[in-house]
């Protein structure tokens, strides 16, 4: 029965979205971050445009997100184990005054003339490092900043709102500064916007109760949290939900630039407009978790968003038509936001606090280790039936994981009942 009440948007005014703003720790952290994440996205594009106007590869291009990425498959879950252990708030900072110096450096050698293609790469893997160490710790962080459960969600939704208007505003300033001031001034205003994010953490005052005390090997650990993660039927389903969605959703990010080229007749304007249609449905998304109130009703919104985000995905992949390709577009980016934030919610929710860095790390490494696997096994299968039979084919995938996971949400609806209680 529960898969079938209705969810209906209501309305919200400005201090609903936002009332996450009440924590004042939050609000610190949500101010440092809308000034770092646009100084990042203005790193990515300077770094791309660097290493093509160097190269002329796009084989490079693809090699320097891989090495962004790739670490994550290995570091992320031992740096759950960490997130479990440590004063979070401290180790951000320093892992934010890492990336802030790995930017300064980037600065440096372009400014002085001395960058390398080596050097790009292993810069871009000292990020990656710092990336995946970083991520379990600052979502593990959020609810040690909101102290009603009830707020949780609208904190993760308001972060990815915060993130995709970064993806908005930065890459076009990025390309202005690219003009004006050349790349490396991209990267030292990177490092510049980094000291925000800094002074909003010294400024919190977070109470470290939440910290476990305990101190077993990191392994041990790790297969603990691996186990309670696994053994737990709600975290489980969750789990493997946002694993097959990313595995086999999220690798169609990757193959936009052949829709836009080959199955739309387009070209890079095309592909910037399926871009900002994708991030248009992401952000409005992301407002409408924002404006829910009720974290009750959240299991079925993860099974019909889920359902939404692989149905777009479907008829996308199969649309000759530059209009359906637009909306679905929109559809699937409301669809994907929606879905996942809902269950990095519901993951934090449900969590015990001693483990949640180690359960959150496991969410996370399905965006970040589990998704450029998907992207190869796309790849490697659209060389034999095309890229837009391939989408479509892993959409169906995910459309039958969706309807499994509706038939586990009695239990993960019980157990959020439970821990809200």
């Amino acid at each position: 029965m529960i898969i079938f009440r209705g969810i209906h948007m209501v309305p919200g005014t400005l201090r609903t979205i936002f009332r996450a703003f009440k924590y004042p720790n939050y609000r610190l952290y949500y101010y440092g971050q809308s000034i770092s994440l646009i100084g990042t996205w203005v790193q990515n594009i300077a770094m791309g445009w660097l290493l093509y106007r160097l190269t002329g590869s796009a084989l490079l291009l693809g090699t320097v997100a891989f090495a962004q990425q790739i670490p994550s498959l290995f570091i992320m879950p031992f740096a759950g184990v960490l997130a479990d252990r440590f004063n979070r708030r401290k180790v951000i900072i320093l892992s934010q005054a890492a990336a802030m110096v790995v930017a300064f450096v980037l600065a440096f050698v372009v400014l002085t003339d001395i960058v390398t293609i080596p050097m790009i790469l292993a810069l871009a893997t000292i990020n990656g490092v710092i990336l995946a160490f970083d991520t379990p710790f600052r979502n593990s962080f959020v609810p040690d900043m909101i102290t009603d459960r009830e707020d949780l969600g609208n904190a993760i939704a308001l972060n990815s709102s915060l993130y995709n208007l970064a993806r908005f505003i930065g890459p076009p300033i990025g390309g202005l500064l690219i003009a004006a001031v050349g790349e490396g001034w991209c990267f030292f205003i990177n490092g510049v916007s980094f000291l925000a994010v800094l002074a909003c953490l010294f400024a919190m005052n977070v109470k470290v109760s939440a910290v476990r005390r305990k101190r077993d090997s990191v392994i041990k650990e790790l297969r603990e949290g691996i186990h309670y993660a696994f053994s737990e039927k709600p975290l489980r389903y969750l789990l493997i939900l946002v694993g097959m969605s990313s595995f086999f959703g999220l690798p169609f990010q990757a193959l936009l630039p052949v829709f836009a080229a080959d199955v739309l007749q387009g070209d890079a304007q095309l592909l910037g407009l399926l871009t900002g249609a994708l991030g248009l449905g992401a952000l409005s998304g992301a407002f409408y978790l924002a404006a829910r109130k009720n974290v009750h009703t959240i299991p079925v919104t993860i099974f019909r968003t889920a359902l939404l985000f692989a149905a777009g995905l479907g008829i996308f992949a199969l649309s000759p038509i530059k209009l359906v390709s637009f909306i679905t577009m929109a559809i699937t980016g409301f669809g994907m936001i929606v879905h996942f934030n809902s269950t990095n919610a519901i993951i934090q929710t449900i969590a015990d606090d001693d483990k949640r860095g180690r359960v959150v790390a496991l969410y996370s490494l399905s965006f970040m280790g589990i998704t450029p696997l998907g992207s190869l096994a796309a790849g490697w299968v659209s060389e034999f039936i095309g890229v837009p039979y391939t989408v479509f084919a892993f959409s169906l995938v995910c459309i039958i994981s969706a309807l499994l996971f509706g038939r586990r949400l009695p239990v993960i609806f019980s157990r959020v009942v439970r821990k809200m209680h």
